[in-house]
């Protein structure tokens, strides 16, 4: 199976969301699945993973707002805010239901819609994600907008990537990584700000509790932007939580392919085949996790 971002989307569809029109890709057919992209990426991101579930669900990959082709105001926005886009599509295609596949940013706003609203969540997959970044969360994203904001686009590549990827999977894909950097440097700065601020403010751990839908987490071992630590503590919070972790960083679902076999047969409802050797050697160390948020 090769590298999920392998493929392209065409052009998107568009609605009128809460604060804009959005834009998402939509292929395959089945049950509904939504994949949210990270912070200063897009829907583009998904191309690859897409059409290796198409053939299992209608699979929606939804630019948030300010993100890829979707529009934004220019408004302050929230994570809660950026779960109103995800309601909105939802609303749109007339899906009262629907999986929800969240990275990194993307998975901050599954969890936190998944709270707010579990009756419109079947299944939850959280990538490399936090409910909360911590007491200093917002003094250390303020700084992050900052950058994002002030700092030249190509300045921030080295940073990002090696957060993203580990060093291997540079070396022996830089396809990947070069569609993946593309994505973020056609970001609009202003965006990045301020989607980085809403991060800051983000605290969903009260929600953890109101989560219905059976969850898989996923972090990467290597993960320097969202340890292990938060994803187990997520697992912990949410009544059917299971937690895995990747020998990866940040963008584990991207770099694992047997990790995605592992999220299509969770998608599925059926019982996940990851053997304790098969954990060791390719995948995922696995616990039902007990640590608090």
């Amino acid at each position: 199976m090769s590298p999920a971002p392998a493929a392209r989307f065409g052009a998107p569809e568009r609605f009128a969301g809460p604060d804009g029109r959005l834009a998402y890709h939509r292929t395959g057919s089945g049950s509904p699945l939504v994949l949210l992209h990270s912070l200063a990426l897009g829907a583009e991101m998904w191309a690859g993973l897409a059409r290796e579930l198409a053939s299992e669900h209608e699979v929606l990959a939804l630019d948030l707002r300010g993100h890829g082709a979707s529009e934004w105001s220019g408004a302050p926005f929230g994570v809660e805010e950026l779960t109103d886009d995800v309601l909105a599509l939802l609303d749109h295609l007339g899906h009262a239901r629907a999986h929800l596949l969240g990275l990194s940013m993307g998975g901050s706003v599954a969890l936190t819609l998944a709270g707010l609203a579990p009756e419109r969540v079947e299944r939850l997959v959280l990538c490399d994600t936090t409910a909360w970044y911590g007491e200093e969360a917002p003094k250390a994203w303020a700084e992050r907008a900052a950058q994002a904001a002030g700092k030249p686009r190509y300045q921030q590549i080295a940073f990002q990537v090696d957060r993203w990827f580990t060093a291997d999977f540079r070396r022996f894909h830089p396809e990947v990584v070069s569609a993946v950097t593309g994505l973020f440097l056609r970001t609009a700065p202003a965006t990045h700000a301020e989607a980085c601020r809403a991060l800051g403010a983000l605290d969903s751990r009260h929600l953890l509790a109101a989560i219905t839908a059976p969850t898989l987490v996923i972090t990467g071992r290597e993960d320097y932007a969202t340890p292990p630590a938060m994803g187990e503590a997520i697992a912990a919070g949410v009544p059917d939580g299971r937690f895995l972790v990747s020998p990866a960083r940040h963008f584990a679902i991207l770099e694992s392919p047997r990790l995605r076999e592992v999220v299509r047969e969770h998608l599925a409802g059926r019982s996940l085949t990851v053997t304790e050797r098969e954990l060791v050697e390719g995948c995922c160390p696995a616990h039902s996790g007990s640590a608090a948020a």
